[in-house]
This record gives structure tokens, sequence and C-alpha cells, in this order.
């Protein structure tokens, strides 16, 4: 039986207004933090203020796990803004002081974090800034070379590089430190050798960018969000980009959200032809080929309703719906047998085998419309006597029943299905969009949230008793 997400009695309605269970507060900002680009609209609103309110509240509560949860979010899952906010906060709040310098030291993994969580504690809550922020920040800005100063010395932003020594009086090491911030102050830094600075001063045209391909000094991400223009310059070195694009070492040390890839992929087009796209595929495979196979029957159950439409940002071309039909494909590939569905008003099986080709399938099929029944897996389950060791449901968690008002959420059925077929399968819910009520609770019932492959780890683990997200999140230790 789990011990970790035992049914809670408070009742509530989503933003539907139908039947929902309330979260508790711990997960439930776990569920908005892994799931939200702040300040960022989703379908049903920007739910950047109600994620303020959760981060206060658990603060309070419990300022170590706000803790862990920001520097779990920014190295595990990838999430800058909100690793921002969370320290800000933290910052602001008294019972959160004393866990301000460790978690500035764990969230900032490149000299523009500093420069980001300065910007929004000054234009959230304006001077003055706390001791603990401070000595923070100087504690990283410390390690900060020539290079890294300069680099990301801020240009046109509110926040620049001279204004954090100006904020936060580090203290110099030794002369040659003083020294460097001095030119720091000056505006007498060396302007760093980027290929930003080599693209711009060159040119964008095919000779420049062979130049920086054969560099080798063009990031794996700056590759990633540049494959249009490389292509359009039309560099003799192609090649080179396809083969780092697919490289196993060289994906994964990049950390990308799978979204990344049907990012570029849409972008690119058929401008890249096959070998382009082949190699996009080959590196989302590279991304999850370490993800632990899970043994038995799995129904896999993807919302594509209307409401999981919206795009994960304004400046993305990934709608919500496109990343649950990503995240199902990534399921069918590491599952041992499994049946494949997706659902808004109706319901529809695709007959996929484990190596359907996971880009160019969501592609095709993730078109959002209709309703929200999460119920129908569970009705399918039970009109063909389908036995599963689990079911994934992927979705927003905004069930709308389509007109009928169930007295309960969705858990009722789940019940009904473990009674009915003798199979007590587990639930393992993934949130996409962190609106904060939850469908399933109780034993056997595992609460993911996240945008990235990451989510499939909690699985296992949680059938295996060692605990969900929420637990990993509250145990999470760094250097």
């Amino acid at each position: 039986m789990s011990k970790f997400n035992q049914r809670p009695n408070d009742y509530t309605v989503n933003r539907e207004g139908m039947p929902a269970y309330a979260m508790a507060d711990r997960i439930k900002l776990v569920t908005q933090v892994l799931t939200s680009f702040f300040n960022e609209q989703k379908f049903y609103g920007d739910n950047s203020a109600e994620m303020e309110l959760t981060i206060r509240r658990v603060i309070r509560q419990d300022a170590d796990f706000v803790s862990r949860l920001a520097v779990y979010a920014r190295r595990e899952f990838n999430m800058r803004s909100v690793a921002h906010v969370l320290t800000a906060y933290l910052a602001r709040e008294p019972e959160g002081k004393p866990f301000v310098r460790r978690t500035v030291r764990g969230i900032v993994r490149r000299g523009d974090d500093v420069t980001e969580l300065m910007a929004f504690y000054l234009s959230a809550f304006g001077k003055p800034i706390p001791n603990a922020l401070r000595k923070g920040i100087c504690d990283v800005f410390a390690g900060f070379d020539e290079y890294t100063l300069a680099k990301y010395r801020g240009g046109g932003k509110a926040v620049k590089m001279r204004d954090i020594a100006m904020l936060c009086h580090p203290k110099p090491a030794d002369e040659a430190q003083a020294a460097l911030w001095k030119r720091l102050l000056e505006g007498r830094l060396k302007t760093p050798v980027t290929w930003e600075a080599r693209l711009s001063a060159k040119g964008n045209n095919g000779k420049t960018w062979e130049e920086l391909i054969d560099s080798g000094k063009v990031g794996y991400m700056a590759l990633l969000r540049n494959l249009r223009n490389i292509l359009q310059a039309e560099p003799g070195n192609i090649e080179k980009v396809w083969q780092t694009i697919e490289d196993p070492e060289a994906v994964r040390h990049s950390r990308q959200l799978p979204f990344r890839f049907l990012s570029a992929y849409r972008e690119i087009g058929d401008m890249a032809g096959s070998r382009g796209l082949d190699a996009l595929e080959s590196a989302v495979r590279a991304a999850v080929s370490n993800l632990p196979g899970i043994p038995g029957r799995t129904v896999i159950a993807v919302d594509q309703s209307g409401s999981m439409s919206s795009f994960l940002s304004r400046k993305s071309s990934v709608r919500c719906c496109e990343v649950g039909m990503m995240l199902g494909l990534i399921a069918n590939r590491i599952c041992e047998d499994s049946l494949f569905y997706t659902f808004d008003t109706t319901i529809e099986k695709y007959p996929l085998t484990s190596h359907a080709a996971i880009l160019e399938t969501c592609m095709r099929h993730s078109a959002a419309g209709g309703g929200t029944r999460m119920g129908l897996p569970f009705e399918v389950m039970l009109r063909y006597g389908i036995r599963a060791d689990r079911i994934i449901i992927i979705s927003d968690n905004e069930c709308n029943f389509y007109g009928s008002r169930s007295p309960s959420p969705v858990q009722t059925l789940a019940d009904k299905y473990r009674q009915q077929s003798g199979s007590d399968l587990w639930v393992h819910a993934i949130d996409l969009m962190g609106y904060g009520t939850q469908q399933f609770a109780g034993a056997r019932t595992n609460i993911i949230s996240g945008w990235s492959e990451k989510v499939f780890d909690f699985i296992l683990l949680a059938e295996q008793g060692a605990g969900g997200l929420e637990e990993t999140v509250a145990r999470y230790e760094w250097q």
C-alpha cells in the first residue's frame, strides 16, 4: 500500500467547476513549479499569482523543502525562471532566509542566473536587498572569471553584472580579483570571443557558419535553436551539425527537455531532408535511452482535449498537447507491453509498436479539441476486460465530464476497475499544467508533474515503495 499519497478528505472543484481533490501544498507547489514558465499564459490563464501564494505558504511550513525544490528544478529539470522566483521568495520571507545562501549556490549554473535573480527580486519587492541574498550572490560572483563577467555583462538588460557588483559589494580575494572587478565597473573588460560575436562581425552566411561549426564552439542548445539559420546559410559542413545533434554523449550533456527537439523538428521541416530529421529523432532516442524499462502491461492515455491547446510560452511553438503526446510516445518506447490511447470527448486507440518514430508520430497526431473525459480509459478497460498492471494518464486534469456532473472525481472509476477486474493497478497521473487539483488519490496512486522524460523515473520508484516526486525533492542533495 502507498504510504505517500493517502486519499485526502478535501474535495474541491477544478477550473471547469467539476469535482476534484484539493492538492496538499507541497505537491501543489511541485506541480506548479515543474509545469510553468513564470508569467506565461495557459489555457485557463496565468497561474503565477496562485503559485506565489503557494510558495509563501510552503516557505512558512517548510522552507527547506522550497530550497531543495528550487535547486531540483534548476539542476534536474533545467528550469530557470521558476528557480529564480523560489529563491527570491526565500530571501523575502523570514522563515526562508537561513536557506538562501545555499539555494543561490545551487541554482546558479551560468552568469546570467545572478542578474535574472536580482532582476526578479527588485521588480517584485524593490530595495533593500536582504543580506542573505547579497551574501549568496557574493559567494558565486567570486567564482566568475573575466570571460563570464564579460559574456553576461547585461547589455540592455535591467540588471547588469556591473549592477550586481555595486548592489552586493563582494570583497575581492586578492589584488588580481580587485583589478578585474574594477575593469567591470569601468566597462573595460575584454570582449569575449563568442560564436555570437563572430557571427555578428562576419555575417550570417555559409562561410561564417562553416568556420563556427569547425571551431566546435557553438554549444548544443545554440545549434538546436539555430538550425533554421544554419540550413538557410547552406554551410558545406552541415554533416558535422547532424553528427553533433545525434551524438548520445552530447545529447545527455546538453540536458534538453524533449519538446526542444520537437520544436526544432517543426522549425526546419523539409529544409533538413531525411538526414536532419533522422538526426533529431536519434537525439530523442538518445535522451531516453537510459530510462529504466517498465515491466508488465501498461495502459497509456494522453489527453488531447481543447484545454491542452495552449502554447508553453509566448515564444514557444510547442503546445501542451504535443508535450503530452511526446511523453506518451516515450512511455510507449520504454514499456514492455503497452496499449496507447488518446482521449478528449471520445477515445481512440493507436496501434503503435515500441519502435514508432517519436517526433514524426507526435507531429501527425497531436491536434487538440473536445472536452476532457478522463474516465474514458477506465471505461474502455472495463468494457473490453483489459487487465493492466498500471495506467499512465498524461493530462492537465481539467476534467469536465462533458456536461455530466459526476458526484466525485475520476478516482471512483479507478476503484470500480480494481474491484471488477481483480487487478490492483497503479495509477500514475502526470500533470502537465499545474492548476492545483488532482483526479486521483489514495493507495497505489502516484501524482507526477513536469515536461521532462525524468517523470518516468518516478513510476518504478513509487511502485517499489521508494516514494514519489515530492519525497525525492524533500531528500534532494547537491554539491
